[in-house]
């Protein structure tokens, strides 16, 4: 009789045989979280799968995994028998979906990646800053570079503040490790102005093995109360419209984030740091470079006194511009 039952759950088909998702040979549901035995099986059946409550109950009893049923997003094969969704169900055998914050976004760049992702739920879309730094529980001046760049994966459906939550956890994480390793005689007073600087980093190059050397000049210029003079804040205090042409009468133009006229770091982080930029900006390299130049290849070209840095520049700009010609 058992053997009977047995077979029976795994011989007789519930779902469709007629797909419902992109994949011809699959039938997708959705199964709520917090959800029992119960309203999984009346959920189903509410999708057009054939699984009478009693009939499910007692079968996931007889699998032994009632109590392991997981919510989420599934493609279950098209006829597939009572058991083997079951199994899958209890697997947690669902659709992922993934999202990217690449390393150097803006703020702005990030929430107009999740509020346009089609699998998220949008909760946070009309959120002001600060209602959304409420939402998360964190008192920082804003949402600018809280959010530590990585892929995160998640359940169709998932809040979009889920996403936020966990890439400003990672990100808290990881600049409370680096904070540890402060050196005595570090001019960044707390984590969030590692933040900053760590910011950056990440605007001013693309070449990991320039970080440490571009967060030296930084630093450097920070323990001589120079100015930073570094283009990416400007641009950033010029926010989403600018064009992608620094004039210079927008050095000239004042800001919080004009660091041509305003001595010390900005008030916020310019973008989103990777981890590398963090490790760099707390662990600059040994050098007493005070200027440096792009020297159109991705690297950069590091000095220590003025005049070299002016020769550098009429050098790599002058190439540069014969090569744009």
């Amino acid at each position: 009789m058992i053997s009977i039952a047995y077979g029976s759950i795994f011989l007789w088909p519930v779902v469709p045989s007629t797909p419902n998702s992109a994949d011809s040979s699959t039938y997708r549901v959705k199964i709520r979280p917090g959800s029992g035995v119960l309203s999984i099986s009346v959920q189903l059946q509410e999708q057009g799968l054939s699984t009478p409550s009693v009939f499910f109950q007692i079968s996931a009893r007889a699998l032994f995994v009632s109590s392991k049923l997981k919510p989420g997003t599934y493609l279950l094969p098209i006829r597939a028998s009572l058991g083997a969704i079951i199994l899958q169900i209890a697997r947690g055998d669902r659709v992922k979906e993934s999202i990217a914050i690449v390393p150097g976004m803006t703020v702005w760049q990030v929430r107009q990646l999740v509020d346009s992702h089609p699998a998220l739920l949008h909760e946070s879309k009309n959120m002001s800053p600060k209602e959304m730094l409420q939402k998360l529980h964190l008192s920082y001046p804003g949402l600018e570079g809280i959010f530590l760049p990585d892929t995160y994966i998640f359940d169709p459906d998932e809040s979009d503040i889920e996403i936020y939550r966990r890439a400003s956890q990672a990100m808290q994480k990881h600049l409370t490790n680096a904070w540890t390793q402060k050196e005595a005689n570090s001019p960044l007073k707390t984590p969030y102005e590692l933040l900053i600087l760590a910011s950056i980093v990440e605007k001013e190059t693309g070449r990991i093995s320039d970080r440490g050397l571009v967060a030296a000049v930084f630093t450097n210029r920070l323990y001589k109360d120079m100015m930073l003079q570094t283009d990416p804040t400007v641009i950033y205090g010029i926010g989403p419209k600018f064009d992608g042409n620094l004039r210079k009468a927008d050095l000239r133009k004042d800001s919080p984030y004009n660091t041509y006229m305003r001595k010390g770091l900005p008030p916020t982080p310019i973008a989103m740091p990777s981890k590398e930029s963090i490790l760099a900006a707390i662990h600059p390299a040994k050098s007493n470079a005070l200027f440096f130049v792009a020297k159109g290849d991705g690297s950069s070209y590091f000095s220590e006194g003025l005049s070299e840095h002016e020769a550098a520049v009429n050098k790599y700009q002058r190439k540069l511009s014969s090569a744009t010609q």
